[in-house]
């Protein structure tokens, strides 16, 4: 028979490992570059750019159109990268406590 109680119970729990796993993304982070490194972005699970690194090389006024295209594919790759670690992230947080529902996705609550 259905146990209500242990389930919210363990409703509970995941919401409170969800809150815990939210609160952690702001230590995780991913680097992502373009242009064989001279442009880095440093993205943290908050998906917040948090550090931008360009090559002295490339500070030029000629190279401006350039450089720009070169930081937005650094953050867009970045973005991509730091959903897959969220996913990660939220996977490991909710393991055992819910079964696995196929379709559900905690990643995606963030």
């Amino acid at each position: 028979m259905f146990d209500m109680m242990s389930m919210l119970g363990k409703v509970k729990d995941v919401q409170a490992k969800l809150k815990q796993a939210k609160e952690n993304l702001v230590n995780i982070s991913v680097i992502s570059e373009s242009g064989a490194g001279v442009v880095k972005a440093t993205i943290n699970g908050q998906r917040k750019v948090i550090k931008l690194e360009i090559d002295p090389d490339l500070i030029k006024k000629e190279d401006r159109e350039m450089l720009q295209d070169l930081i937005v594919a650094a953050i867009n790759k970045g973005m991509s990268d730091i959903d897959d670690k969220i996913k990660e992230e939220m996977k490991k947080s909710t393991e055992g406590i819910l079964p696995n529902i196929p379709g559900m996705d905690f990643g995606s609550l963030l």
